[in-house]
């Protein structure tokens, strides 16, 4: 399974679901040079916001990442109202969907700290920079560590650049 991560985001984008870019990919979007295999979102888990992703990669062949026999995604009005997460494969590539980030909080929490970020012909929400190097500092996990030292060097050249 290749990765197109830029078209995961794009089929998101244009299919009108309310999420956010957080995780690895929101590093790289930064300029992180640390690699990802997966797509990281926060989005809202309201089941018609869950019903526009399934439809924007239903083409994709998506299916439960964490299930032992990669059961379809199926979703439906009724089995969207309990999720709070959901870990995919598609041909594209892994979409991790989740409704809340630690050291951030909900989704509401989230998105009311991101920008817009340009890509190609498609415009898509990633947590803003700062609040990303906080989220990662309280996952602690090696890899978010070392995504941190990159992210805070990234950030001060950032923070020089606009004093100039």
């Amino acid at each position: 399974m290749s990765s197109d991560f830029y078209n995961l985001l794009k089929r998101l984008s244009k299919a009108g679901v309310d999420f956010v870019l957080i995780g690895g990919f929101a590093g790289v979007t930064y300029g992180c040079t640390m690699v990802t295999e997966d797509v990281d979102v926060c989005c809202d888990f309201k089941p018609s916001n869950l019903l526009k992703l399934q439809k924007a990669i239903e083409d994709l062949h998506p299916v439960h990442r964490m299930t032992p026999n990669k059961i379809p995604l199926k979703l439906t009005e009724e089995n969207c109202k309990n999720m709070k997460n959901l870990y995919l494969d598609t041909d594209l590539g892994q979409l991790d969907c989740v409704s809340y980030v630690q050291g951030v909080g909900d989704f509401g929490k989230v998105k009311a700290q991101s920008s817009s970020v340009a890509a190609d012909d498609v415009n898509y929400p990633v947590l803003n920079l700062g609040v990303l190097i906080e989220a990662k500092k309280a996952m602690g996990r090696p890899r978010d560590i070392e995504a941190v030292i990159q992210l805070e060097s990234i950030k001060e050249l950032l923070n020089k650049k606009d004093r100039q």
